[in-house]
């Protein structure tokens, strides 16, 4: 993954600055912190972040006397590192795609619709912090304060954790559609470098790329593998993932930068034949 150095130094700095609102710990007492940690398979170091991101605006409306912030600056920082985080993984998975194809699925994965179903995953409704009107109108099962709750939580994990803590969050909150996009059917488009390398190849030479897998590391559980892809009797491309499938992919982006070709599928310089 992409070590987005320059913002983690700025982490810090930012962190403080939100740690400098009131957050009174009476109130995230009252939240049932163990049960609602488990869901989200992280432990804050300052709960009181989590407090604040479960709390709506109407909740602080309601509650004159409460000094617990509501969520919308957390929200908005979370929506900030959610972009990114996405965007350095969809750059990981897909290396043949176009910026415009990228953007398309980014779109999909960040949207509203997307969020309130992670949301509803770990069944964030139940401990919204929602105010008597929010609450009338079923404002728990809303895919807008589900989604926008998901939002702040990621702020208040990156607040609490850093980077790489909000990286392993986000990877397991939307496990299952990273999921899905990376056991996507060849037809989805462009995001497939085995399919265009195939194409080309047979359209070239008539025989198909071949790979061999050259390299295999790491414990059981953290595999790392190597494979490499010939094409027409040279190797043109090598790739390393935490699956074979994976290595293949990144293999085929190498030999399709390496053979030069357009995403049309036609080769800029085409490759000649080995005598």
């Amino acid at each position: 993954m992409i070590q987005c150095n320059v913002l983690e130094k700025r982490s810090e700095k930012y962190r403080h600055a939100f740690r400098e609102v009131n957050h009174p710990v009476d109130l995230v007492a009252a939240l049932a912190l163990e049960d609602i940690q488990g869901a989200l398979e992280y432990t804050f170091k300052d709960q009181a972040l989590l407090c604040e991101a479960l709390t709506h605006r109407s909740f602080s409306q309601n509650q004159p006397q409460a000094t617990s912030p509501h969520n919308e600056r957390l929200e908005f920082l979370g929506d900030a590192v959610l972009g990114l985080v996405v965007s350095e993984s969809l750059a990981a998975i897909f290396p043949c795609c176009t910026e415009g194809e990228l953007s398309k699925i980014k779109a999909g994965l960040i949207s509203r619709s997307t969020l309130a179903k992670s949301a509803g995953r770990l069944r964030l409704g139940q401990w919204l912090r929602l105010g008597r009107g929010e609450e009338v109108t079923k404002g728990r099962e809303k895919n807008s304060l589900l989604a926008n709750a998901l939002e702040a939580i990621i702020g208040a994990v990156y607040l609490d954790g850093g980077l790489d803590a909000v990286r392993v969050f986000i990877q397991k909150v939307l496990a299952t559609e990273f999921s899905a996009l990376q056991n996507s059917p060849v037809s989805s488009g462009g995001w497939d470098c085995k399919s265009r390398l195939q194409e080309w190849t047979h359209k070239q030479f008539g025989t198909s790329p071949q790979y061999r897998l050259v390299q295999e590391s790491g414990p059981d559980h953290q595999k790392v593998f190597a494979v490499t892809v010939e094409v027409h009797g040279n190797i043109m491309g090598q790739g390393e993932g935490r699956t074979k499938k994976e290595a293949e992919q990144r293999a085929a982006a190498q030999a399709i930068e390496q053979a030069s070709f357009d995403v049309s599928g036609e080769p800029k310089h085409p490759t000649k034949k080995s005598t």
